[in-house]
């Protein structure tokens, strides 16, 4: 079982940063953890997800450039830092995690384990 939490949305101009924190708790040991987004009316979307034990990251082609996924195994903690957004990063981002499975899916479905979701809004 793996809880996981998090923390860090709010309100941003267009152009602004946030940097969004998952804090993962009980067996992280081989997990793939990943950023999903679900925008009002919309299916959830794959954002980033890196690997607990090692450095690969992955992803989507929308956010290249502009996101970096990274992981402190001291704090048991996966950050999101968001640079340059856009009204179009507006939607609810949700942490989750799968057990040993690398790449992970970008499809929600590939994972077993998910956060409460929080908010990000980005003004124009």
């Amino acid at each position: 079982q793996v809880q996981l939490v998090e923390s860090g949305g709010g309100l941003v101009q267009t152009g602004g940063s946030l940097r969004l924190s998952c804090l993962a708790d009980g067996r992280t040991f081989g997990i793939s953890v990943g950023w999903f987004r679900q925008a009002p009316g919309k299916e959830r979307d794959f954002v980033a997800a890196i690997r607990w034990g090692g450095f690969s990251t992955a992803y989507a082609d929308s956010v290249k450039g502009r996101f970096t996924i990274s992981r402190d195994t001291a704090k048991n903690t996966v950050y999101l830092q968001m640079n340059s957004l856009k009204p179009g990063d507006t939607a609810i981002y949700y942490c989750a995690a799968v057990q040993g499975t690398w790449p992970p899916s970008a499809d929600p479905s590939g994972f077993d384990y998910w956060g409460q979701g929080t908010q990000v809004s980005v003004s124009s």
